[in-house]
């Protein structure tokens, strides 16, 4: 294909799925989506590979999805999709590792033909169940499993589905609106990608799809190729709640003759009792996103640069869960991935590694009655502790890599929930020091505005062990988490008092090279 041809549709298809992230955030019900970006948007075609990604969305939302839409298919009689047809799943294993984030698949017609599916996850606000925390032991306490249905069927809802799913959550309303709002943006990806099809003349996107993919795959070992062949060792270590200690070691075997890499976590902590759990695809997200924006983060995400990356799990490991391990809480875990990865590259590009963040978001949920005693359920609510420090400059405060969520701004959740918080703001000297210093935590308290008691998920780690510095720099500082002024370790669901305050500090960034 010609190359300002390709460059004109490609531009194209990723104008298409940025407005259909776009429209997702504009009509989503949950600050979660609304505000903080917590969602992946996806383009795939025929044969359910993703050729395009929005720019808007969390790596292990992306990289999950990329998976989900060929899962998905592989449990539909494909035969008997139609015009107006939506699947629907948040089955852990086959999309994005928990209850709470919903996939959306919807198939694209040029005329009576499939041409294109348009693929979404987001983070709903409830589900049923335990909640956003760890403390279910067992998947069946986490909340409403939906096996791979119709949704919609020829443009009419499921109304069985509809009814099961509005008895068994908190929050009907908000929940319904977000499937409404991805339903929306799959609607508006078909009438952009026809509309574009009759621009250029196109039957389907077979052969623009077929040229993207082998392009992007084969710069991605190109890439691969420019490293020495050999087998690279790292490790991390982090507490989770409860105390608990996980080591993840990865061994990342670079072959520059066939332009791969593989990911091997022989090494890793087995399965957790807790609801850490991750599912081999979030652990993939993760793990190709190091890899990805490390060697040439530059390059198109998609099917053909994913496809020379691989990665190996030991049957009993907490980074690969069976079945029926709790997994609600697995970003916690799953957040971490990248840097033993991190560590093991750094052996041969030391300058385009970072050091040791934070790591996972610590994750909040709140639900009770207000003071007029109407009940509230949040969508969970993020903050970040600081980046790890770069080669040529300091590490971000505030920032999470690798997820990228964005925190929802305090004034949204006090206008949305009974909450008044009593501090936001930077922890100045959590960043470890070095030669570029690590970003800095922040601190963050806050009372709930009820005259009952309340309910309260969280989910902090690096509590006690804190993130590393590379190359000579220092540490960064552990995180607090406090009720009431008294450090608080186990963090399961508890019963708070309306007086109550929470209070935490988030772990500062890992500095680079020393001073």
């Amino acid at each position: 294909m010609d190359g300002v041809e390709l460059q004109i549709l490609w531009s194209n298809l990723i104008g298409i799925v940025s407005e259909q992230a776009r429209a997702l955030q504009r009509i989503a019900f949950s600050p979660i989506v609304r505000e903080a970006g917590d969602l992946a948007n996806g383009l795939f075609d025929e044969k359910a590979r993703m050729v395009a990604q929005a720019v808007t969305g969390t790596p292990g939302h992306i990289n999950s999805l990329a998976a989900a839409a060929s899962n998905l298919l592989a449990h539909t009689d494909m035969t008997e999709l139609k015009p107006g047809d939506v699947l629907i799943t948040n089955d852990p294993w086959m999309s994005a590792g928990h209850f709470f984030d919903i996939t959306i698949l919807s198939p694209i017609f040029r005329g009576d033909r499939i041409i294109a599916y348009a693929g979404s996850t987001i983070h709903h606000s409830d589900i049923g169940g335990y909640g956003i925390g760890s403390g279910a032991r067992d998947i069946h306490e986490e909340g409403l499993w939906i096996p791979v249905m119709k949704l919609y069927e020829q443009g009419r809802p499921n109304k069985t589905l509809f009814d099961i799913i509005k008895r068994n959550v908190r929050t009907p309303d908000a929940l319904m609106g977000d499937l409404g709002a991805q339903v929306s943006s799959g609607l508006i990806a078909s009438e952009r990608l026809n509309a574009l099809c009759d621009r250029y003349g196109l039957d389907d996107i077979a052969e623009l799809s077929q040229e993207i993919i082998e392009r992007s795959e084969k710069a991605t070992r190109e890439a691969i190729r420019k490293l020495p062949s050999g087998t690279y060792h790292g490790a991390s270590k982090f507490d989770v709640p409860g105390g608990e200690v996980i080591d993840l070691k990865t061994a990342v075997t670079v072959d520059a003759e066939a332009g791969e890499i593989t990911i091997d976590f022989e090494g890793s902590s087995g399965p957790s009792a807790m609801g850490i759990n991750v599912v081999p695809a979030y652990t993939h997200a993760y793990a190709t996103f190091a890899i990805r924006s490390t060697l040439n983060p530059d390059l198109p995400n998609n099917a053909g640069s994913l496809a020379p990356i691989r990665i190996k799990l030991p049957d009993d490991c907490v980074v690969n869960a069976r079945y029926p391990s709790p997994v609600n809480a697995r970003h916690v875990v799953g957040m971490y991935v990248p840097f033993p990865i991190l560590k093991a590259l750094a052996q041969v590009v030391p300058d385009a590694v970072i050091a040791e963040g934070s790591g996972a978001v610590w994750t909040i949920q709140v639900q009770g009655r207000d003071a007029a005693g109407k009940p509230f359920t949040s969508s969970m609510f993020n903050y970040s502790g600081g980046m790890g420090a770069r080669a040529t400059k300091p590490g971000l405060s505030a920032i999470c890599y690798p997820t990228g969520v964005s925190a929802v701004p305090v004034e949204v959740l006090e206008a949305s929930y009974p909450i008044a918080f009593t501090c936001k703001e930077l922890e100045r000297g959590t960043g470890g020091t070095g030669r570029q210093p690590g970003g800095d935590g922040q601190r963050i308290g806050y009372r709930m505005r009820t005259n009952s008691p309340w309910l309260l998920n969280t989910i902090p780690s690096r509590l006690s062990n804190a993130p590393e510095g590379l190359f000579g720099g220092g540490d960064g500082a552990a995180g607090v988490f406090q009720i009431n002024g008294e450090n608080i370790v186990d963090t399961r669901k508890r019963q708070m008092q309306p007086d109550d305050e929470v209070f935490m500090i988030t772990p500062g960034g890992g500095g680079y090279g020393a001073v």
